[in-house]
């Protein structure tokens, strides 16, 4: 993702440009701007999360018409962003309604590459923020046209501010923002991907249409570790300023709500590359080990304290291959993602409970008995239950990822 920022007349940033990138070149090589606003969007909230990539600033999203017409565009945090239409945007009734709609629910709404425009009088009284090329427009032209936008209470951004004196121009002309390579070019942001299956996308948003129980839909998430992952990451972006920790899977989708997770749902749908290639075995590794520490929980002897244990060990045993698949440190995997103690602790250190039951389940899978009986007595388990366990875990694994 590129990220370029907007200043204002002090020179402070005041947000980013949030930018599609083709790979990790700094250019954009869109050919389709539906499916890049999309997948814009759908990295900013599951993939990098709104906290590490915005901070406390807005980002500026480019939307064609199929997005800003789309719900998606809602699943976006409005006090944190600008909904900036494309100048390939064609202006109706439609989208001066649309973008109506969007100002009453709070959102702030920009015009990109724009030239004023008589026959669209009726849309500046809507927009907030109208972005300017200056290289695209006569500079005799421009003084005139400030004029006239100055008409309504719009902030006027100037674009491609390339050297010092286009931007002592921009101020004297009355630019209330600036954007461009004289102060900074866009840097890429990298993040390794994961890319959610298309199938498992299908199987959520056929179970939310039908208006699914919550249980029904936590089973989905629990067949993809990936769209778990991004769960997380998405309530951590939509519900910015979280006071919870988040303690599972349930208490995750609770948080989100399920309109949110209906938008997201869609939103995964369109930005989604997956054409149903095959599994990466670290995500097959991720469900069986998830669904063993559940299990193992659930034969436990436990008491009131211990009630909902077996939800947070399925998502800490779910988590604990991130390292691996991001090739980066747990610490900065989970960092943004708001998790419990009892569930960081076990991902770090293999503190408590869930940590005890973490090192018993990998000391499983890499056969090592003589690791694994000193763990069972704390734990109140024995080998035949943890058999047992191991069994069913596997056989559920490869019923919930078969193809079929």
């Amino acid at each position: 993702m590129g990220r370029q920022p907007i200043l204002d007349l002090q020179r402070h940033i005041v947000g980013y440009e949030l930018l599609f990138r083709s790979g990790n070149c700094n250019s954009a090589g869109v050919t389709d701007f539906s499916q890049a606003s999309f997948d814009v969007i759908s990295t900013a909230l599951s993939g990098f999360g709104f906290n590490e990539l915005l901070g406390r600033f807005k980002g500026f999203f480019n939307v064609s018409r199929v997005v800003l017409l789309s719900d998606v565009v809602c699943l976006l945090p409005r006090d944190q962003v600008v909904i900036e239409l494309l100048e390939t945007v064609h202006i109706d009734d439609i989208v001066i309604a649309r973008c109506s709609e969007l100002k009453e629910h709070g959102y702030t709404i920009a015009l990109d590459d724009h030239v004023y425009d008589a026959s669209l009088e009726e849309l500046y009284a809507v927009v907030d923020i109208i972005k300017i090329d200056i290289l695209a427009v006569a500079d005799t032209d421009l003084p005139e046209m400030i004029t006239i936008f100055r008409k309504w209470p719009l902030t006027l951004l100037a674009e491609k501010v390339e050297t010092i004196a286009q931007h002592e121009r921009c101020v004297e002309l009355g630019f209330d923002l600036f954007q461009g390579y004289y102060f900074a070019r866009p840097i890429v942001l990298e993040r390794r991907h994961l890319d959610i299956s298309k199938i498992s996308v299908m199987k959520l948003l056929k179970r939310i249409l039908a208006d699914a129980d919550v249980k029904e839909i936590e089973e989905i998430f629990k067949q993809s570790p990936t769209m778990t992952y991004n769960l997380l990451r998405l309530v951590n972006s939509v519900a910015f300023g979280l006071r919870e920790k988040i303690s599972s899977l349930r208490h995750a989708l609770m948080l989100l709500g399920q309109l949110q997770l209906k938008r997201w749902a869609m939103l995964a749908m369109f930005a989604s590359q997956d054409s149903g290639g095959s599994l990466n075995p670290l995500l097959e590794l991720a469900t069986q080990r998830g669904r063993l520490m559940e299990l193992l929980v659930l034969q436990r002897p436990v008491g009131n304290s211990e009630k909902d244990l077996h939800e947070s060990a399925f998502i800490t045993g779910i988590l604990s291959v991130l390292d691996v698949l991001f090739n980066a440190p747990m610490e900065e995997i989970i960092e943004h993602l708001h998790l419990n103690a009892a569930i960081s602790g076990a991902l770090l250190d293999k503190e408590g409970l869930l940590g005890t039951l973490l090192c018993l389940v990998e000391k499983v899978e890499r056969v090592e008995p003589e690791g694994v009986m000193p763990l069972l007595e704390p734990l109140g388990l024995d080998m035949a239950r943890l058999l047992d366990a191991q069994m069913e875990s596997i056989q559920w694994s490869n019923s919930v990822l078969s193809p079929t």
